[in-house]
């Protein structure tokens, strides 16, 4: 089963929602972790619109990089265009990606929809590549 790390600046929208897909949707396909070049809080905004679709991420917790190797990864996403702040080694990995992906925070509701459902598509096809 392929190692997947999800990280963004805070660890706190686009990265928690993206792990909450790809727990749900990669269920025994992947495993998943998610982080941030800083730790900060599972965004209140984050959770609701990922409970509206029957996906709970309440119990997901903001954790900073420096906690993870990066040998112990299969495919690392960056979903903020912070890939080029990455250390090298998490660059280095079999995959890399970075999505570059509007940030909701303090944005309006609609705007945490359309990002939900822009990660929900590209976790499906990252799915679907790794198994």
């Amino acid at each position: 089963m392929k190692k997947v790390m999800f990280v963004c600046k805070r660890n706190s929208c686009r990265s928690q929602m993206a792990e909450g897909f790809a727990r749900t949707l990669g269920a025994g396909k992947i495993a998943v972790t998610s982080s941030g070049l800083e730790a900060s809080r599972v965004h209140p905004t984050a959770i609701q619109v990922m409970d509206e679709i029957g996906i709970d991420i309440t119990n997901q917790t903001s954790d900073p990089l420096s906690d993870f190797q990066a040998e112990d990864y299969d495919a690392v996403i960056s979903l903020c265009g912070c890939g080029v702040n990455l250390p090298e080694d998490w660059v280095m990995q079999e995959v890399f990606e970075d999505w570059q992906l509007d940030d909701p925070d303090g944005q309006p509701l609609e705007t945490f929809h359309r990002v939900r459902e822009e990660i929900k598509e590209r976790v499906q096809q990252l799915i679907d590549t790794l198994s």
